[in-house]
């Protein structure tokens, strides 16, 4: 997984990035979740449930579910150190934006989700 997840961060400068395999359910949904631990510092529920908003058949296999947990326990905080050292200031609120969509979702301000 570390593998493919560094070539997706390769794009971490860009405003966007994209992320696909065939059937956009398990495997690309992992990666994305991933990068989305590691830019936000949000959780791999938290992640999931923020891509589950706008992909709602996003379901990675428990093999990945594992391999999220253990990424979040491991090594989440030492790739976001490692991109905030090599890409310094972040001009986009990655963490803010997901907490509105998720409040959005759910009927919550962002703010009360905090």
């Amino acid at each position: 997984m570390m593998g493919s997840l560094c070539k997706c961060f390769i794009f971490y400068s860009c405003p966007s990035f994209t992320c696909y395999s065939l059937a956009g359910v398990s495997r690309s949904v992992t990666l994305v979740v991933a990068y989305i631990m590691t830019v936000t510092g949000l959780g791999w529920q938290e992640a999931l449930a923020a891509v589950r908003v706008v992909r709602p058949c996003a379901g990675p296999n428990l093999g990945f579910q594992r391999q999220l947990q253990e990424f979040e326990t491991t090594q989440a905080d030492e790739f976001r150190k490692w991109l905030q050292k090599q890409y310094k200031d972040n001009p986009f609120n990655d963490e803010a934006d997901i907490r509105d969509l998720l409040a959005r979702a759910s009927g919550v301000s962002g703010e009360e989700m905090e």
